[in-house]
């Protein structure tokens, strides 16, 4: 697999403050309110639950998590949520699961977000960035509209980036490692091969398995094909 770690930023003239904003705070969350992780509760109250964003109704305590055939395959201790639970959307986008969940999301931003940032300037990009990341996670509840268990991470809206990424700067090089060495490949190489993998594993898992969201990242990459022309005008 194709792993990007740096791009061309050569002709980049702004600098991207709001890019390394949406950094520091996906960090900050991630170690001030979420412990490392380890801080159940917050999790719990401040993911996005697709059934509760679908019917309004915060779940609470050991709610059962069921197949399609409706058997219980256990039980998810869900947290009273202190916002209306349609505001979960957005706290969701800033949340993480673990270590390498929010290592590779950042790497991600870092790498492909300035360039956007740049492009659009700091308040086209910041609304761009947030408008993709709550499509992302529609796409993800809609196609999951009965499932109990939260889902968390910006890789939702960080896909809308790559997704604007791709249209705006098909043939910017990208710096990534693939079997073991480090070489250049064009933008429409690296994330052609990224989003035909996440449609790949979307396919392969049934929605709710695998503890990936892939229908968000198709979501969102789709959101920000389709959005970045409209928030480039100018």
């Amino acid at each position: 697999m194709l792993f990007p770690i740096g791009d061309d930023n050569t002709d980049r003239i702004n600098f991207p403050f709001v890019n390394y904003a949406l950094i520091a705070l996906n960090i900050i969350v991630f170690v001030l309110f979420q412990g490392f992780g380890s801080n159940d509760a917050f999790t719990y109250a401040f993911a996005a639950v697709p059934k509760e964003i679908l019917t309004g109704v915060d779940l609470q305590g050991w709610v059962p998590v069921t197949d399609a055939a409706g058997r219980i395959l256990g039980r998810i201790p869900l947290e009273a949520t202190p916002i209306p639970v349609y505001g979960t959307i957005l706290t969701s986008m800033f949340m993480h699961a673990g270590f390498s969940h929010i290592a590779g999301n950042m790497l991600y931003l870092w790498i492909f977000g300035d360039n956007l940032e740049d492009r659009l300037g700091h308040i086209r990009y910041a609304c761009f960035y947030l408008v993709c990341g709550v499509i992302a996670a529609l796409a993800h509840i809609f196609s999951d509209s009965n499932s109990v268990i939260p889902t968390l991470g910006a890789s939702g809206a960080i896909s809308g980036v790559l997704g604007g990424y791709l249209l705006l700067f098909p043939h910017r090089k990208v710096n990534a490692i693939i079997f073991y060495s480090v070489v250049q490949v064009p933008a429409f190489l690296a994330l052609g091969l990224w989003i035909a993998f996440q449609i790949f594993q979307g396919y392969m898992s049934p929605a709710g398995s695998g503890g990936v969201a892939y229908m968000a990242h198709i979501g969102g990459f789709i959101a920000g094909l389709a959005l970045i022309k409209v928030f480039a005008i100018g």
